[in-house]
C-alpha cells in the first residue's frame, strides 16, 4: 500500500476531532511496511535480497548496465538495463562485514572490517587480538558477471571499514585509499595512535600484485581528542577516517574522520596532504561521510549519531544532530553554512540518521539523494547551501521483518535516470523522481558510479566513459 504522508496527517486531525489523544507524531508514522512518498516520487520495483546472503545489505556501485550491492555475507550483481525489470545475475558468498563495494574495469573491491581467521571466503570470525587474524581488502574479477572470481587480498592496518578508488592520470594504476579506525593496544595489527590511512597500489595490468605502498599520517597532532560522554552527548575522538570521497579530476578529497572533517590535496595520489580541518563540538558526534557538489566548491558532511542503530529522528534529538552539515570551500578552508535533517519523525523502533547518498546531475543546481536508514530516502536541493530544501522523499513504516533499530536504507544513489536504494533486509529498491527541478538529469548517461570517487557529470545528452 502506498499512502501520501499528508493523508496520514489528515487522519491524525480526524482522530483528534473525535477526542482521542495520541502521542505527538504517532499518527504520522506509517504502519509497519507501509510505503509513503512525495507525489513526485514513483516506486518502480523491489528485488528481494537473495537467499544466499543471510546478512544485511550495505553499499552500492554501478557500471554499465549493472548494480553491485554489498552485503555482510558477500555481494550481489544485478542487471539494471531495464530498471523496471531489475534482476539478480549472481551472488557471491564471502563473509566479512561490511563488504562496501566499488568497481573499476573488470575489478570489484570489497572492504572487510571484520577480523577473520584467514582471507578466504570460507573464513570465520576471529579476535583481532590474535596476530594471525586477517582483515582488509578483497579484490574480485567480475569480467564474467555470472561467476565472479576472487583473485587477491590485501591486509591493512585495522582492516578496511570503507575505501576510495583514485585512478592515476596515466591509466596504468589504481590507488585505493583505505579508511579504518578503532585501534587497541590489544590488537597487534591495529595499534594506537591510528592517525593514518592505508594506500593500496593496484597495477591494472597485474591486479594480483596489488599491495600497500604507503600509510600516510593525516593527523600528526593527534586529531580531535573527543568529548567524553555516552550517547547522545559524547563526541568521537579522531583515530583514523570513516569515509574519504575523492574528486580526482580536481585533485581534491574530503574526509570524514570520526572527530573532524578534512580537505586534502591528492594531486599526487601516493602522497595525499591535508589542507584544511573543521570541527563541530556542539552538534556533530561522528563525522561519517562527505560529498562534494559538482563544481567542487561545497562539501556535505554527515553525522552518524548513534552509529546507525539509534532512533535519532525525533523531537528529543532535534534538527541539528544526526544531520547533514553544509560547508562552502572558501579561501582554501571550510565555511559552515547550515544543517539539514529530515523533518518526518520516526518511531522509537526505527534507526534513523544521515547516511550515504550521491548527486543528481542537474545543470546549475546542487541536488542530492540520500539514505536515512528507516527514515527512508530524501532528495535535497542545496543550491543555496545556507538554506537546503527537501524536494522529494520515499519511506516505509517500521521494518517488522527484523528486530527494532536494525533496518532501512544503507545507501541511495542516482544512476542513469533512476534512484537505487540498498535496504538492509528488504533488498534493492528502484525509484523514479518526476520533478521539473531534476528531470533534465534523465538525459545524463554515465558508465560508472562509485559514490566515493566523484567525477564531474556531463551536460545533458553527453556521455562519459567509465573505468
Amino acid at each position: 500500500m502506498v499512502t501520501p504522508r499528508r493523508a496520514l496527517v489528515a487522519a491524525a486531525a480526524a482522530v483528534a476531532l473525535m477526542g482521542i489523544s495520541l502521542p505527538a507524531q504517532a499518527a504520522e508514522i506509517p504502519a509497519p511496511g507501509e510505503i509513503v512518498m512525495s507525489s513526485n516520487m514513483e516506486h518502480v520495483t523491489n528485488v528481494p535480497k537473495p537467499d544466499a546472503l543471510s546478512d544485511i545489505n550495505t553499499d552500492i556501485a554501478f557500471q554499465g548496465d549493472y548494480a553491485y550491492v554489498g552485503n555482510y555475507s558477500g555481494f550481489s550483481i544485478y542487471d539494471i538495463k531495464n530498471p523496471k525489470q531489475t534482476s539478480l545475475v549472481s551472488s557471491v558468498v564471502c563473509p566479512g562485514g561490511q563488504m562496501d563495494v566499488s568497481v573499476y574495469g573488470n575489478l570489484l573491491f570489497g572492504s572487510v572490517d571484520s577480523s577473520r581467521n584467514n582471507d578466504s571466503c570460507s573464513s570465520v570470525g576471529q579476535s583481532a587480538a590474535n596476530k594471525d587474524s586477517w582483515e582488509g581488502m578483497r579484490i574480485f574479477d567480475i569480467s564474467d558477471k555470472s561467476a565472479p572470481k576472487y583473485i587477491k587480498s590485501v591486509e591493512t592496518n585495522c582492516g578496511s571499514h570503507t575505501h576510495t578508488l583514485v585512478p592515476d592520470k596515466s591509466g596504468e594504476n589504481l590507488y585505493v585509499y583505505v579508511s579504518s579506525y578503532s585501534p587497541s593496544i590489544n590488537f597487534p595489527d591495529c595499534q594506537p595512535p591510528h592517525d593514518l590511512i592505508s594506500i593500496i597500489k593496484v597495477p591494472l595490468a597485474d591486479p594480483a600484485s596489488a599491495s600497500v605502498i604507503a600509510t600516510p599520517n593525516l593527523f600528526p597532532g593527534g586529531g580531535f581528542p573527543g568529548v567524553p560522554g555516552s550517547y547522545p552527548n559524547g563526541k568521537s575522538a579522531t583515530s583514523g577516517c570513516h569515509d574519504i570521497t575523492a574528486y580526482p579530476e580536481k585533485g581534491i578529497a574530503a574526509g570524514a574522520c570520526m572527530g573532524e572533517g578534512i580537505l586534502m590535496d591528492i594531486s599526487d595520489p601516493e602522497q595525499p596532504r591535508v589542507t584544511a580541518t573543521v570541527r563541530d563540538e556542539v552538534n556533530f558526534a561522528f563525522w561519517h561521510s562527505a560529498t562534494f557538489n559538482n563544481s567542487g566548491t561545497k562539501v556535505i558532511f554527515t553525522d552518524e549519531l548513534g552509529g546507525g542503530s539509534r532512533a535519532t529522528c525525533n523531537a528529543a534529538i532535534g534538527p541539528n544532530r544526526g544531520a547533514n552539515a553544509y560547508y562552502d570551500i572558501a579561501g582554501g578552508g571550510l565555511e559552515f553554512k547550515s544543517y539539514f535533517k529530515i523533518a518526518r519523525h520516526q518511531a522509537d523502533s526505527e534507526n534513523c540518521v544521515a547516511h550515504n547518498g550521491s548527486l543528481i546531475p542537474v545543470k546549475n543546481r546542487d541536488v542530492m539523494v540520500q539514505a536515512w536508514y528507516q527514515g527512508g530516502i530524501s532528495v535535497v536541493d542545496f543550491t543555496d547551501s545556507a538554506n537546503p530544501q527537501e524536494i522529494a522523499y520515499f519511506e516505509r513504516g517500521p521494518d517488522s521483518t527484523a528486530p527494532p533499530l536494525s533496518g532501512g536504507f544503507w545507501s541511495a544513489y542516482y544512476y542513469n535516470g533512476h534512484i537505487y536504494g540498498s535496504d538492509f533486509n528488504l533488498g534493492l529498491d528502484v525509484l523514479k523522481i518526476d520533478d521539473p527541478r531534476t528531470n533534465q538529469a534523465n538525459s545524463v548517461k554515465m558508465d560508472l558510479l562509485n559514490a566515493q570517487t566523484q567525477g564531474s557529470y556531463p551536460e545533458p545528452g553527453e556521455g562519459r566513459p567509465g573505468g
